[in-house]
């Protein structure tokens, strides 16, 4: 056992602290440091004033920005119960719980691919909650790595109504997970599939019993409306159309570029999926979840860099799973660590005039791609070298 490892619950101990230490200090000293959370803290507490939930916007003290509440009714309700709580206190609990959360994705991943110890995992954690997709994640007080364990899980599970379960509420609170779905119905789990789409719509009926007004705005009108109130051109939009929108210098939205775009990576992720092929007689799950994962934030409208919490699965599988020895593993794996410690798109987006403008010099509209180039190339490097078997 290395020193490393001997020393990996007092590093991770020491790294957890800090973590919270410097968070908590940015939210009491400069401003409100969990944004997204005071977004669900405050989505939950407008369920007691009716039709107010889409209405509402948080106001960043920080860069004054004005956040509204983008998440399906049933979000709130889930969100609810935390506004009897002051804010402080369920900003510590919930950043507490992201890391344990993050551990448990590692541990997860871990399985997956066949090995991996706890003192990994903890090295692991102590290191990625200082990157720029899981650190900004527990900053902002985002639910995607929540979300992240919880689709996880449903990939690892056997049983077909755990699998179903966990996805169907994970795309009724964030529509995202949805696309999970597809990888059960990859993997053929007709069961699971069929059940993640039933608890979905009941998270639908039952919202629209509950929250009539809501829902009937929420579905199809708010839902269409993604990204229409954000920041589409920010360098932390890393989708292709954040992308295009900035090398284009207006928001393409969702018109021809984009969708050729969007239609061209669905091939891509096709060809991925089949060139991952079988190890040991057993498809590569965790990489099967992960290719079409990669594909929902490239699709997306907005994928913040705190969403791509899916790079640490994805470097854990790289560096340490089933193709690890193939060449280029170690430099894709690696390449991933080096972005996210650091930040590329938070480094750039020191230059770019406000978090609105989305014209900008060439160099920064090019280089603030460097998501989607490296998720490209991800997914062009399993396919390659699947077929050929290296």
């Amino acid at each position: 056992m290395s020193r490393c490892e001997s020393a990996a619950p007092i590093l991770l101990t020491i790294s957890v602290l800090a973590r919270l230490a410097s968070t908590m200090g940015y939210y009491l000293v400069k401003g409100d440091a969990f944004f997204d959370l005071r977004v669900y803290w405050l989505g939950g507490a407008a369920l007691k004033h009716p039709a107010t939930l889409y209405q509402f916007f948080y106001v960043d003290p920080t860069k004054g920005e004005h956040l509204p509440f983008t998440y399906p009714p049933f979000a709130a309700m889930a969100f609810y119960p935390m506004h009897f709580l002051p804010f402080g206190l369920v900003a510590f609990i919930w950043q507490v719980g992201l890391i344990a959360a993050l551990y448990g994705s590692v541990r997860l991943s871990q399985r997956f691919i066949g090995g991996g110890s706890r003192r990994i995992a903890m090295l692991w954690t102590a290191a990625v909650i200082w990157m720029e997709a899981p650190g900004g994640g527990i900053q902002v007080g985002q639910i995607g790595i929540f979300l992240m364990l919880a689709l996880l899980y449903a990939a690892y599970s056997s049983s077909w109504w755990v699998s179903g379960l966990l996805v169907g509420l994970g795309a009724g609170i964030k529509l995202t997970p949805a696309m999970t779905g597809f990888y059960l119905v990859g993997m053929r789990r007709w069961w699971a599939a069929a059940f993640s789409a039933v608890v979905f719509l009941g998270t639908v009926g039952l919202s629209y019993l509950v929250l009539p007004h809501e829902t009937k705005r929420y579905f199809p009108h708010r839902m269409s409306e993604a990204g229409a109130t954000l920041p589409v051109g920010s360098a932390w939009n890393q989708s292709w159309r954040g992308c295009l929108s900035r090398v284009m210098g207006y928001d393409v939205g969702t018109g021809p570029i984009v969708i050729v775009a969007t239609v061209l990576t669905a091939v891509l992720v096709v060809l991925a999926w089949r060139a991952l092929g079988s190890v040991g007689g057993e498809r590569d799950r965790l990489a099967s979840l992960l290719v079409l994962q990669v594909f929902g934030l490239l699709a997306a409208p907005v994928s913040w860099t705190h969403h791509w919490v899916w790079v640490v699965p994805l470097m854990i599988w790289l560096i340490h799973g089933p193709w690890r020895s193939r060449s280029g593993a170690q430099i894709i794996g690696w390449g991933w660590l080096v972005l996210m410690v650091i930040s590329v798109p938070s480094l750039l987006s020191i230059d770019q005039p406000n978090i609105w403008q989305i014209s900008r010099p060439w160099y920064l509209a090019w280089g603030e791609m460097v998501y989607l180039v490296a998720a490209l190339a991800t997914l062009a490097w399993i396919t390659v070298t699947g077929r050929r078997g290296d």
